[in-house]
């Protein structure tokens, strides 16, 4: 790197007291910067992504045992009727034996077939039993996770109010630093305030800092002792800049 700036690098002119005002919009523009990184980086709002994650979870754990609830609903059902039938039928064949109807043989294919039909009714009304105990199951996952859902979206509630509070205080603090900002740029030279709103878009970084004890404290390196000589023979309306990171550097502050 060259040891000094080109001369169109000092073209600009101000006086001290611009200068150091320059300073202060550096300043203002650095608070802007860290409250909205701090309106960017709430804890709120990771806390609110991470429940809500957690509610859309189990949101979605309830619907899926809500969907199987009516599967079994409608098993049980099937069950229900199949029973139903069992036991018609068992009603009927007693009625038959109870009037006597029909011939011996008949009576004894009667008997043997209601004690087929109980045997079957056992089997089902112990299967229609099973289900209903996954019926009631599945409720009381239901009723578990609709509380678990509840629980969080009372979380995301207090996190949005909390949220927003906290979002309010840093706009408050924003436009107050805005205001500030505007009010020390009316009274700023507008050439030496372009300069460092070309500064700050070109590099990105601090587009004005004091020079302190022989070092830029925008990149805190040290100002070689010929460009310090050479800064220290201009004129103090003279703009100069730091040879690492071009940044208007103000003297005597």
């Amino acid at each position: 790197m060259e040891s000094h700036l080109n001369q169109e690098e000092y073209a600009v002119k101000a006086s001290v007291s611009d200068q150091r005002s320059i300073l202060d919009i550096q300043k203002f523009d650095l608070q802007s910067a860290t409250l909205r990184n701090k309106a960017a980086t709430l804890p709120e709002l990771a806390e609110l992504s991470s429940t809500t994650i957690k509610q859309n979870n189990v949101r979605d754990l309830r619907i899926a045992a809500e969907t199987e609830l009516n599967d079994v609903k409608r098993e049980l059902a099937r069950a229900e009727g199949d029973v139903e039938q069992i036991v018609t039928r068992i009603e009927r064949d007693e009625k038959r034996l109870a009037s006597g109807t029909g011939t011996p043989k008949e009576l004894e294919q009667t008997q043997h077939e209601l004690g087929t039909l109980g045997a079957r009714r056992a089997e089902l009304e112990e299967v229609e039993l099973e289900i209903m105990m996954r019926v009631d199951s599945i409720y009381e996952r239901i009723t578990a996770l609709k509380a678990e859902e509840a629980e969080h979206a009372a979380v995301i509630a207090d996190l949005e109010i909390r949220k927003e509070n906290a979002l309010t205080i840093l706009h408050n603090d924003l436009d107050a630093v805005a205001k500030d900002r505007a009010e020390t740029v009316n009274g700023v030279a507008k050439e030496l305030v372009d300069l460092y709103e070309k500064i700050r878009e070109t590099t990105g970084g601090a587009g004005a800092a004091a020079l302190s004890a022989g070092s830029c404290m925008g990149c805190n390196l040290s100002v070689n002792a010929v460009e310090l000589k050479r800064m220290s023979e201009l004129a103090d309306d003279e703009v100069v800049r730091c040879e690492e990171c071009r940044c208007i550097l103000v003297r005597g502050v």
